[in-house]
């Protein structure tokens, strides 16, 4: 993708392709995208969405499990029903959809009073086309971590899916993807198929999990599991596939606290089909090919209180930002984004929603403890802020502390935290302000078990 972008349109190839003009161009149109693009188009931004499916709704389409809506709507709704509310928010409105369009590049320049800044170059059926914009979204998503990626041993037989290319076989496309199912990861797409596999036919000998915990939300477990009859085997991995043309087996193990298999744990489980669930991955090649500094804890970009990444008019939200547990924390964040990015566009300055830039207010955030990652990883507003973060490891009795030069300058209260929820922890202006009169660049939030805080 960078080597198209330096070779074919920073030589003058593409030169002559139709260009049409927006405010906001948004890139994706699933929940976040949709969302992003319906916040800009009520701030009064001229907006465009940019999808490589044929339809809008993106992973929604597949889900079709209730437990949506909670939060956003006050119901419970299925992935498709939840989608479809935001579908036709958006067709009710003048905001421009590029279906089935690729984006190919994301070309900055130099801000100028009367151009855009962004050029974004996508192909689509009929033909290249070119969208300029003074702000972008990025709201791509995630993808699935693949077999090759988690390195498992053994053939390379026919039955081998991520959980979810099951889910769409099964959900989209009416093919059953075999007839016993071992499942390893206990992620959310993992629990939620091992219940589609059941009804749907298909024999689940049992979901397995790297970790001495379950990674999925505790009511997929109940609902999924438990309700089912499913077992789940923790601290216990796939070591070996075995099969020739199919699956027809996997070799599992135990493991030890450095999640190490334990020699002489091996045991047959006899399948046809493994389905993995083992972690999502922010989709943020085009991201770096725009400039933009990805964060190695969340693999999603580095971005400030107003969701602005690096690269200035360049927002990102949604699961290529960080992943989230429920698509109505998605939403909320990606309505920020698309507020900020119109206000960005129209002349606002991106602070206009999160407050006054303070002066110098230049801030990194840290995470410490057993904060996994702390988002934003920029303070650049004296504002309320709102800190996102994921423990690496459950406890049940922890609390979340703001350090600055080692003073310790907020904490919160002693509760639990489980790696499967995204937290949030309010910052408040004062004591951002606090922080920048000690003269400091950097703050740290840090979880700490109870009896070490």
């Amino acid at each position: 993708m960078a080597e198209f972008k330096s070779s074919a349109i920073d030589s003058g190839i593409i030169e002559g392709v139709a260009t049409q003009a927006f405010d906001v161009v948004v890139i994706g149109g699933g929940p976040a995208g949709m969302a992003a693009a319906l916040a800009a188009h009520k701030a009064g931004a001229h907006v465009a969405i940019v999808e490589r499916e044929q339809h809008l709704g993106g992973i929604l389409r597949q889900c079709i499990h209730p437990g949506f809506g909670l939060s956003h709507f006050k119901q419970e709704l299925t992935g498709p029903e939840y989608a479809q509310r935001f579908i036709d928010q958006v067709r009710a409105t003048d905001i421009a959809l590029f279906l089935n369009s690729m984006v190919i590049g994301i070309d900055s320049g130099e801000p100028t009073e009367d151009t855009a800044v962004h050029t974004v170059t996508l192909m689509s059926p009929a033909g290249m086309l070119q969208l300029t914009g003074r702000a972008v979204v990025l709201a791509m998503g995630c993808r699935e971590r693949t077999r090759s990626e988690i390195k498992i041993p053994g053939s390379r037989p026919a039955g081998v899916f991520t959980a979810g290319l099951a889910q769409r076989y099964i959900n989209i496309e009416n093919l059953k993807p075999g007839s016993r199912a071992v499942i390893l990861g206990s992620g959310d797409i993992g629990l939620i198929m091992a219940r589609r596999c059941t009804l749907e036919g298909i024999s689940v000998e049992g979901v397995y999990e790297l970790m001495p915990y379950a990674n999925g939300l505790r009511r997929n477990v109940k609902n999924c599991l438990d309700d089912f009859g499913i077992p789940l085997h923790l601290s216990t991995t796939v070591t070996r596939v075995i099969g020739h043309d199919r699956v027809e087996a996997v070799e599992v193990s135990q493991v030890d606290e450095r999640l190490a298999p334990i020699p002489g744990t091996e045991r047959i489980v006899p399948c046809d089909t493994l389905l993995l669930s083992v972690g999502l991955i922010p989709e943020n090649e085009l991201s770096v090919a725009a400039g933009v500094e990805l964060d190695p804890r969340t693999r999603g970009a580095v971005v400030d209180q107003s969701l602005q990444t690096g690269v200035p008019g360049i927002f990102a939200c949604g699961n290529v930002l960080h992943v989230h547990d429920l698509a109505d924390n998605v939403t909320c964040e990606s309505e920020r984004a698309g507020a900020a990015a119109a206000a960005y566009a129209l002349g606002g300055g991106a602070d206009a929603e999160a407050g006054a830039p303070g002066a110098g207010c230049q801030l990194t955030v840290s995470p410490a403890g057993i904060a996994g990652y702390a988002l934003p990883g920029r303070i650049t507003a004296v504002a309320l802020t709102k800190l996102n973060f994921r423990v690496r490891r459950p406890v049940d009795a922890a609390r979340v502390r703001i350090l600055a030069d080692g003073e310790e300058l907020f904490t919160g209260k002693v509760r639990a935290f489980k790696p499967s929820v995204m937290e949030s922890f309010p910052l408040p202006a004062k004591v951002i302000q606090r922080i920048l009169d000690l003269g400091v660049s950097e703050i740290v939030l840090s979880v700490d078990p109870a009896e070490e805080a």
